[in-house]
Formats: C-alpha cells, structure tokens, sequence
C-alpha cells in the first residue's frame, strides 16, 4: 500500500508520462474530486469511472505537451490521510517550442493508497496558454450576451 505521499507522486507522473488508462486506479471507487478555482466550474468528479473517462479524454486540440512535475513539496497534516502538495507542470509544446508553467495546490485525502477526495487548485489560465485554447477559454468566460455582441 503506497503512503499518501507516494500515491500523489505517481498521479503527478502519471499525469506528465502516463499511461492515461492507469491513472483512474490511484481513486477509490468512490471519490469527490473538485476543481474550486476552476472559473466555468466544471462539477466533482465523484467515481473513478469519471475519472477515467476525465484522463483518457483527447486533449483539447491537437498539441503535444511535454511536461514534468517541478518544486514539489508535500506537507503531511495532523491527519494521516491528509497533505497538501505545491508543484508546477513545467514543460514545452512540442509543435512550437513554447515553454509553459502551470503552478498548481493539491489538498488531498488519501486512505489505503487511494484518493478518497482532492480539491485541485490549479492555474487554469496558464493551463489554457499551454494548450493554445486561452482565447476559446476566456469568451467561455465572457456573458453570453457580449460574446455574441463580438464580430
């Protein structure tokens, strides 16, 4: 059984390496992942089924992202089940040589190896700059009534 430490490290390679499929196995069946930070607030994902549905997704366009987890730092709580993990995807679109950083804060309930709860506080602006959609992105953002006020 991994410690909660080594169950976030591998979901954080796993992310960056794969394989995708795998990823969904580090969840307990039942699970309650959020993204609070998220501006279109996109709802929990609450099962592994979700969650594999969630990772193994095309990418957003026809881009390639060579990423790595950087400055990672777990703090372990009171509570054995529970850390909190600050790092960054670091990385470079392979299509156009684009260097990216994504800052990201994981709070994380794991027990018995498996991720019970995690509310994923992540960059997205910086996320959507990587994948090359921030303009898609942001008139996500905008009332519909003034996006469809634009040329």
């Amino acid at each position: 059984m991994s410690s909660p430490r080594e169950t976030f490290l591998q979901l954080v390679d796993g992310v960056c390496d794969g394989p995708y499929e795998e990823l969904a196995g580090l969840y307990a069946e039942q699970t309650h992942v959020t993204h609070p930070f998220h501006p279109l607030n996109p709802p929990p994902l609450r099962s592994r089924s979700e969650l594999h549905d969630h990772f193994t997704a095309p990418p957003p366009v026809a881009r390639t992202l060579h990423r790595k987890p950087v400055d990672v730092t777990v703090h372990e709580t009171a509570d054995p089940e529970v850390i909190v993990a600050e790092f960054a995807y670091q990385g470079r679109v392979e299509e156009t040589g684009e260097t990216f950083t994504v800052p990201c804060v994981f709070v994380m309930r794991i027990r018995d190896g498996l991720i019970i709860e995690s509310r994923d506080y992540i960059d997205h602006i910086a996320s959507a700059r990587a994948w090359g959609v921030l303009d898609d992105f942001l008139a996500a953002l905008r009332p519909q009534s003034q996006a469809a006020s634009r040329p």
